[in-house]
């Protein structure tokens, strides 16, 4: 952790605090969420682990403000966002949020360099501004020669690159890895786990990653394990 750096300090960059989320399916209440508490702080790679159904996926929502709670309280940069408008939402994630999926979530239409322009569109970055800043990210992350290539000319390791660089483009403070090698075969899987380590060792990047692998989890500086809902235990690496 780049623990000397003036955007490292101690005080947390996200906090949920005895946050609830439950979904209603008919007459059925599932619990995904009972009462988390997590903070994860500034400059931290932080693994999120558990099994099938321990609420994984619904904490990532919850601290990409991608969902908000049934109760409790989620804390972005000591902000409250947990009951905050989808447009307020949105607007957070542009600009403090980069976001890396297991799918990739690239726009089958849209060129290498489109789909990494694309979320500077909606913080009004200028064109010009948007293909310079599009380029020099697809360059570091070693796909400069690919800017007009669309996601079917590309690899799946390609692919995810284009998806580092999209999360990137705003130069966030946060990048969520949501199984990001999990399409992935061995050796590019831990190409793509070098440029994360890289992004929080060189540029003080907070990583918060969902995964499955142990040894995926490895990379992080802390696991914190879900168990219906709940943290069974945090644990530095």
């Amino acid at each position: 952790m780049a623990e000397d750096s003036k955007t490292c300090n101690k005080n947390p960059i996200i906090k949920l605090e005895d946050v609830w989320k439950v979904y209603t399916m008919g007459t059925v209440e599932v619990q995904a969420l009972r009462g988390l508490n997590v903070e994860v702080y500034p400059c931290e790679f932080v693994a999120i682990m558990g099994p099938s159904g321990s609420g994984k996926s619904t904490t990532m929502n919850m601290v990409g403000c991608l969902d908000v709670p049934t109760r409790g309280r989620i804390l972005l940069e000591n902000k409250d966002i947990s009951h905050m408008h989808e447009s307020d939402l949105a607007q957070i994630r542009g600009r403090i949020i980069g976001f890396v999926f297991q799918q990739f979530n690239l726009i089958p239409s849209l060129t290498a360099i489109e789909n990494v322009m694309l979320p500077m569109i909606f913080q009004g970055v200028p064109e010009f501004q948007r293909e310079a800043r599009a380029r020099e990210l697809l360059r570091t992350v070693g796909l400069g020669g690919r800017t007009n290539h669309h996601p079917n000319q590309m690899s799946g390791g390609e692919q995810q690159r284009v998806a580092i660089a999209r999360s990137l483009a705003n130069n966030p403070r946060v990048i969520l890895a949501d199984e990001p090698t999990g399409n992935l075969d061995t050796k590019t899987g831990k190409e793509v786990m070098a440029m994360l380590t890289r992004l929080h060792e060189k540029e003080d990047k907070t990583i918060v990653m969902v995964t499955h692998d142990q040894n995926i989890a490895s990379y992080a500086d802390r696991t914190i394990r879900l168990k219906d809902g709940r943290v069974e235990e945090n644990t530095n690496t």
